[in-house]
């Protein structure tokens, strides 16, 4: 049974919960004959109940002990008291590493130093003949003042006492954490291949989970992947990571030649003791390797951003053309095949901004960026393009336009064919001959379909989007009154009809407009817009979003959703509403996938790690999640569920004095209630958990009866949280479509009304 705030053991005064792994639940607590604060890790009652096994653990444990090293944590006992048995160790406060890793990964001299850190940890331990046996990033702390600190030996053993397994291997132990004959010990995605197979194991097992830590912290995901642990380990057994110079070609070569070295499936192979791998990475060339255009490995395709254009007009109204132009820009040369384009979100990041080229292009991981300005009179504009290479900030090619706005579309596609003839030309070494014209004309013009033939209609395009962007409920109005007047002087503008479906989809999710009403207007016109373009991926988008979170057509929006994706493999909307859909029909593991193939166009973007983060929390990742929401916030401080998000995630690692500080930082106060509802129920604080479900009751239940449910549910309230999911479905609640991933309904899956409501949902299809 967790032990409570206040509680004594022996001498030590418990203050709170750390976190439970399986040696055991952790306890930040008071010495109160030292005065020092220490971590207390209570054993499995399977351990301190079986002589054999505590007899054993104690003889490890006293190894361990010897382990004094800056970069382990600290063992001071092994006691008892009352038939409790535990454990004190040094109490760091930081971060498990775990929480630090993101996609596109850190910075290479903060992997680097990491690196070093967790190496001399094992030289310390094997110089006491002492391995791990289970290091991955959650076993490894970062304190608050830097210090990296390697944790849990408690999978330890002497190493010549390592021996192979006799009897059936088990996929995994933590809930075991003795060496124990016949089990497999280790966290699965960190195991090297013999421990994977029960062969006998040395040191060198260790060195395999550092290199895919070191992968994981510069690539932000694990080179051997799988949606179970038999997929994982079949991974780890046969598979070749992805290299890491494809994902960052930035990255110095030692520093790859380094991690490729750790995960070679032959430990007579791996580098020969963390000794040797220590002084390797302490003498690496950290200068990062030149971005090449014109030299591109075999099959590399050319990447671009386009940054948001600078105004130089003197009215300021018209920042809303000068961007409208980039993004169109951005949108069309994102419907080039084999060519790689960050998206809007993360490109536009830099507008206002004074990095230099080569900052810009690391960060959205490109090899050339297309800037320019426009100044614009009258109907008349002068727009002036560059495109530069990141490597050197060489301008590849420039020029300047001089026209009416009546040219605009010409003047459009003449950007965008010098742009796909420069890149083809520089990276992929096509022939400007008059067939490579042909398809650079043909490419440009498919990727324009669907847009104005009317240049003020186009105008007042760019102005409603402009409006609608803001996302309040003033300027929606008068965004959707500049489309109508758009779509009236040129009905065939497809591209307008799907951005009018959009605004109609925002304006009944925000409840500015009713439900039904608001739908049924956003799938008017999108079905418009496609009745016009039938190969017009934001048509689908529009509908496949419209058939998830209003009909609850999970096979229809799949359906709409995937025809999108054909004609626009490259948009990151797309991957980001099949990461929603994904997650909506419970596969969660499809749906962080998605999120990653989302992140590596998008890698600046608030929402999409925002996504990540709810993706993984509702996995059961918290620490994982915690990342991922801390991210979001880095790019978005002031961004909504962020802030509750991460409370929730500290929350499952036990830390719930950091999560009641985060949830009340959420600016949405619909979001702030809700998570303060669960963190308050969780805690076992009644009087503040029924104080925050009331105000959320009172001041949202017309907006949030799924959210109600939720909180009503985590509470135990079964009958109450049913009465609520019925009201939500009674109203086309939104929130409804993910509750068949949400943790907080997992109390009423044994219920027999579950399986009946999820069936009206349409789940069952």
């Amino acid at each position: 049974m967790p032990l409570a705030p206040n509680t004594r053991l022996g001498t030590y005064e418990i203050l709170g919960p750390l976190g439970t792994g399986g040696m055991g639940e952790v306890y930040r607590a008071r010495d109160l004959r030292l005065g020092r604060e220490v971590a207390v890790k209570v054993l499995p009652a399977e351990v301190a109940s079986r002589p054999d096994r505590l007899a054993r653990f104690e003889r490890e444990a006293r190894t361990v002990a010897g382990l004094n090293h800056p970069n382990i944590v600290t063992l001071y006992s092994v006691e008892e008291e009352d038939g409790v048995r535990f454990l004190t160790m040094e109490l760091v406060v930081g971060r498990p590493l775990s929480s630090l890793v993101v996609p596109g990964g850190l910075p290479v001299a903060q992997i680097v130093d990491f690196g070093i850190a967790i190496t001399r940890a094992l030289v310390a331990a094997q110089g006491k003949g002492v391995i791990h046996r289970d290091l991955k990033p959650g076993n490894v702390m970062v304190a608050d003042d830097g210090r990296v600190k390697v944790l849990d030996f408690g999978l330890a053993k002497v190493a010549e006492e390592v021996d192979p397994p006799s009897g059936p291997v088990a996929e995994t132990t933590l809930a075991d954490p003795l060496t124990v004959e016949g089990a497999l010990l280790g966290t699965v995605p960190y195991m090297a291949p013999e421990q994977l197979r029960g062969d006998r194991v040395d040191a060198r097992c260790d060195l395999f989970a550092l290199g895919i830590i070191l992968y994981e912290l510069t690539a932000g995901r694990r080179p051997f992947g799988g949606r179970t642990h038999a997929d994982v380990t079949s991974s780890i057994l046969r598979d070749s990571p992805e290299p890491l110079s494809l994902i960052r070609p930035d990255l110095p070569r030692g520093l790859e030649r380094v991690v490729e070295h750790c995960l070679e499936k032959d430990p007579a192979r791996r580098p020969a003791s963390a000794l040797e791998l220590a002084e390797t990475l302490a003498t690496l060339d950290l200068a990062p390797e030149p971005v090449r255009t014109d030299a591109p490995r075999p099959g590399t395709a050319p990447s671009i951003a386009v940054l948001p254009f600078v105004n130089r007009s003197r009215d300021e109204e018209d920042e809303y053309f000068s961007d409208g132009l980039a993004d169109e820009l951005l949108g069309m040369l994102a419907g080039i095949p084999n060519l790689h384009v960050a998206a809007r979100t993360s490109s536009f990041q830099f507008k206002g901004t004074r990095d230099d080229v080569a900052t810009i292009g690391r960060k959205l991981r490109v090899a050339t960026l297309l800037e320019g300005s426009v100044r614009r009179s009258g109907n008349r504009a002068r727009i002036t393009v560059q495109l530069v290479e990141v490597a050197n900030g060489y301008h590849i090619w420039s020029e300047t336009y001089d026209r009416t706005l009546d040219d605009i579309f010409a003047v459009q596609d003449d950007i965008a064919q010098s742009v796909v003839k420069e890149l083809r030309a520089a990276l992929l070494g096509a022939e400007a001959g008059s067939s490579e014209l042909v398809r650079v004309r043909e490419d440009v013009a498919n990727a324009a379909r669907g847009r104005a033939a009317n240049p003020e209609a186009h105008r007042l395009y760019l102005l409603a989007r402009h409006c609608i962007d803001r996302w309040t409920q003033e300027d929606m109005v008068k965004g959707i009154g500049r489309l109508k007047e758009a779509l009236a002087l040129d009905p065939d503008f497809a591209v307008g009809w799907a951005e009018l479906s959009r605004a109609h989809t925002v304006e009944a999710a925000c409840g500015w407009a009713p439900v039904a009403e608001g739908n049924e207007r956003a799938r008017e016109a999108a079905e418009r817009a496609l009745a016009l373009r039938p190969d017009l991926p934001d048509g689908y988008v529009r509908l496949g979003w419209i058939q998830m979170t209003y009909d609850w057509d999970w096979p229809a929006a799949l359906a709409s959703l995937k025809r999108a994706e054909e004609l626009a493999p490259q948009d990151d909307r797309v991957l980001h509403m099949l990461g929603i859909l994904a997650r909506n029909v419970g596969r969660l593991e499809d749906a962080i996938e998605l999120d990653h193939r989302a992140l590596a166009r998008d890698p600046l973007s608030s929402a999409t790690y925002l996504n990540l983060g709810l993706n993984l929390y509702a996995a059961g990742r918290a620490e994982e999640a915690e990342a991922a929401f801390r991210q979001s916030l880095e790019f978005a401080s002031e961004g909504t569920v962020a802030h509750a998000g991460l409370a929730l995630s500290l929350a499952a690692q036990g830390r719930t004095r950091e999560a009641l500080t985060e949830a009340r930082r959420e600016p949405e106060e619909l979001v702030r209630l809700y998570a303060l509802a669960i963190l308050h129920a969780t805690s076992g604080d009644t009087e503040h958990a029924d104080e925050a479900l009331r105000d959320l009751i009172q001041r949202h239940a017309e907006h949030a009866p799924t959210q109600i449910a939720e909180v009503c549910s985590v509470r135990g309230e079964k009958d109450r949280a049913f009465d609520w999911l019925e009201r939500a479905h009674a109203e086309r609640d939104g929130g409804l479509t993910e509750i068949k991933a949400s943790p907080h309904l997992r109390a009423l899956h044994e219920d027999p009304r579950w399986g009946d409501f999820l069936r009206r949902m349409g789940f069952d299809a």
